[in-house]
């Protein structure tokens, strides 16, 4: 009866011992499965990332193309337009598709015109640009020259073809601005009177 006594303790301290074991083979396990868990889970968000940005480029990219196939479609139309006109006789400079839009940043904004000479002009036209800005600002409306990169501020810079003259740039504004349009004049070189004068309201 003493022997039993004294073995029972020893029997529960052995057992213990072995839960333990087993219960700390066990949070090992736990431990390392989580671990995997993690990297899978680490793995699966990268591709999923992975997966947004190249849908958000298939996007962008199906964007551009649509608006590459928007202006292909109109200067196609332009030039058919043009190849049965009258227009190309005249010998006054004209300006074609002048547009306006927002860019892709902040303050940023993109124009595009095509500049089409008369085929009575026989001589390249060389002359100059001048481009204002019609704006809000401070909750005032607002005329301003507009700067140009690698140009003067006062949004002036020279032009020169034989039959037509595509113009695309881009020019930014302060984020307080709001731009509500554009104006080009069209200066022959020689001359202080512009040969044309054209506005074009923000396309939203």
């Amino acid at each position: 009866m003493f022997d039993a006594g004294r073995k029972f303790p020893s029997f529960d301290k052995n057992a213990i011992s072995h839960e333990l074991d087993q219960l700390s083979d066990f949070s090992t396990r736990l431990k390392r499965d989580n671990e995997k868990l993690r990297t899978q889970v680490t793995g699966l968000e990268r591709q999923l990332q992975m997966d947004r940005a190249t849908r958000e480029d298939i996007a962008e990219q199906v964007k551009v193309l649509g608006n590459e196939n928007i202006y292909l479609k109109e200067d196609l139309a332009f030039f058919q337009n043009l190849a049965t006109s009258n227009e190309k006789d005249a010998e006054n400079i004209s300006i074609y598709h002048f547009k306006l839009k927002q860019g892709k940043s902040p303050g940023e904004y993109r124009y595009s015109l095509i500049l089409l000479l008369g085929r009575q002009h026989t001589n390249d036209f060389q002359g100059k640009l001048a481009f204002t800005i019609n704006l809000w600002q401070n909750d005032k409306k607002a005329v301003m020259p507009m700067p140009l990169p690698n140009e003067d501020s006062s949004g002036v810079f020279s032009v020169s073809f034989k039959f037509y003259h595509r113009v695309e740039r881009t020019f930014k504004v302060p984020s307080d601005t709001v731009v509500e349009g554009l104006q080009v004049q069209v200066f022959e070189n020689g001359t202080t009177e512009a040969k044309l004068t054209q506005a074009v309201d923000l396309s939203l």
